[in-house]
């Protein structure tokens, strides 16, 4: 199959993602993280405090620190256990049983896993995996790597200016087992809200940080000692204790083209163990040909986006939306209480304020990134656009937010639940009962034009990185969001009208009020 074909199918033709007689074997499932055996392990304190601060400034962070930053990125914060009911007796079956984490992740089988460059005072310098089954760290590569790693990054960081370089993989297999070929498009969103999550927690603990999609993929994977038929990094976050973090336009100036053949010679291969538990993997090689494709060979494969024009305006009714003061949250706190509920939506009344401040604190986030020149202006390549209804102040309909002017233009009249309804794939979720439907927009090329295949993945990862920024401001604000793929997006682009303009809807997330969900949790946080 072509990969353009695929891609389509992906996002408008969803069912021919699996093979029809595709059956999952649960008893053969991956573990949701990766182990290694027999590597050096430096344990991290399971003393997570129950707020985070900001670290005082000009000190570099201690290993402590670090750990608490990891856990509240991507380490296990709950066990749960929920009831199976047989809906033809309403009686309990059987349960089902899950480690959580503060991110959402497709089925909660979590495909990414996190590896760090640390320099710190009180560790070895080196590359490490985070082991959240054990909450520490594995030794994978010990020594300085600025130089090497500034190289894979094309020169456009100052790494040895960060005493910490984070890098998000995703490991195929991990929710290959159960959803196939469609496993690709969560892996982008999952690597995105893990992104979103790191740049929120980093900004609450006073770290700068900058996200980089554009490196040398074999020289990054070959330092951590990935096997790339199997995992790939997919994106780099350096963090650093000054008030941010720049980056070189080397456009003109990079005096030599880096290689990724060339820059793995540097240092030795790694031939590390590690355990998933799967006996039988079966092959993805339509993941491994689109991971292939996506790949960057030398540095002469960086690009900068130029800055796009204001997106022309849909319908003539427009809501100024109200401006209110400051909005903050204690992050730690909405981490613990963040739920996405499914038949437990309950239909209740959403002030104008509210979805003012959701939609406008959606946006208002700093966001560095290597693909352009501005500071951070995420709206510049997707955007929000919703169907709503029982919102005070906003008649029942389909709108576009228009973040420029704070405003809500009206695309067209009406109570758009049951179209939503009729077009989930899924319908564990009832939409009669959620008064706000956001749909996170993007090229309908997914910057394949400008990136390659690779531009897939990357706008897959904004989408993600806005939709954890969504779900952080709906749990502050006493709401509860439930990021969807199981729709119909050809509907959706309808709705909006939207297809003429290059635009297709990328993740669909109900928003609105919940009841208690029957079920045992436990916090895994000491």
């Amino acid at each position: 199959m072509e990969l353009k074909t695929f891609l389509h199918q992906l996002h408008f033709d969803t069912d021919k993602s699996f093979p029809p007689d595709w059956k999952v074997d649960w008893e053969d499932a991956p573990l949701p993280y990766k182990l290694y055996r027999g590597l050096p392990e430096t344990p991290l304190t399971a003393e997570v405090p129950l707020t985070l601060t900001k670290i005082e400034t000009g000190l570099n962070p201690s290993l402590e620190v670090l750990g608490h930053f990891l856990w509240y990125v991507y380490g296990l914060t709950q066990y749960s256990q929920s009831p199976l009911f047989d809906e033809t007796n309403g009686k309990n079956v059987s349960f089902t049983q899950s480690l959580r984490r503060f991110v959402p992740s497709g089925g909660a089988l979590y495909p990414n896993e996190l590896y760090v460059y640390l320099k710190l005072d009180d560790a070895p310098k080196g590359i490490y995996h985070y082991d959240v089954a054990h909450h520490r760290l594995i030794l994978l590569r010990e020594g300085n790597y600025d130089y090497y790693l500034s190289r894979s990054l094309g020169e456009n960081v100052p790494i040895s200016d960060c005493f910490c370089t984070v890098f998000v993989s995703t490991v195929f297999w991990k929710n290959f087992y159960k959803y196939n070929n469609f496993s690709y498009r969560l892996q982008g969103l999952d690597a995105g809200v893990v992104i979103g999550q790191s740049l929120e927690v980093g900004h609450v603990m006073g770290f700068s940080t900058r996200v980089c999609y554009q490196f040398l993929d074999r020289s990054i994977n070959h330092l951590l000692g990935l096997s790339e038929q199997e995992e790939s990094v997919y994106a780099v976050i350096p963090l650093s204790i000054k008030s941010s973090i720049p980056c070189f336009d080397n456009d003109q100036t990079r005096e030599e083209t880096v290689n990724a053949s060339e820059l793995c010679r540097e240092v030795p291969m790694l031939n590390h163990t590690s355990y998933n538990r799967s006996k039988k993997v079966f092959d993805y090689p339509l993941l491994r040909k689109l991971n292939e494709e996506s790949m960057f060979e030398t540095t002469k494969s960086f690009v900068k986006l130029k800055e796009n024009d204001a997106e022309p305006s849909l319908g003539t009714e427009l809501t100024l939306l109200p401006f209110s003061e400051s909005f903050s949250y204690d992050i730690a706190a909405v981490c613990r209480k963040r739920y996405s509920p499914d038949s437990d939506f309950t239909l209740g009344k959403v002030s104008l304020t509210e979805l003012s401040t959701l939609l406008k604190e959606t946006f208002s986030f700093l966001y560095q990134n290597d693909l352009d020149n501005t500071k951070g202006h995420i709206e510049s390549r997707v955007s929000l656009y919703g169907s709503f209804y029982n919102v005070e102040g906003i008649p029942n309909g389909a709108y576009s937010y228009d973040k420029g002017t704070h405003a809500l233009r009206r695309i067209s009249k009406g109570d758009y639940r049951e179209l939503l309804q009729s077009g989930l794939t899924m319908p564990n979720i009832n939409l009669f009962h959620v008064p706000i439907c956001l749909h996170v927009v993007g090229d309908k090329g997914h910057l394949k034009e400008i990136f390659g295949y690779r531009g897939y993945r990357i706008q897959q990862m904004e989408a993600g990185i806005l939709v954890q920024r969504m779900l952080l401001v709906s749990g502050a604000l006493g709401m509860g969001g439930h990021p969807l793929l199981g729709y119909d997006a050809s509907q959706c682009d309808e709705l909006y009208r939207i297809k003429l303009k290059g635009k297709t809807s990328l993740i669909q997330i109900p928003i609105g009020s919940y009841r208690p969900r029957a079920w045992l949790k436990g916090s895994l946080h000491t």
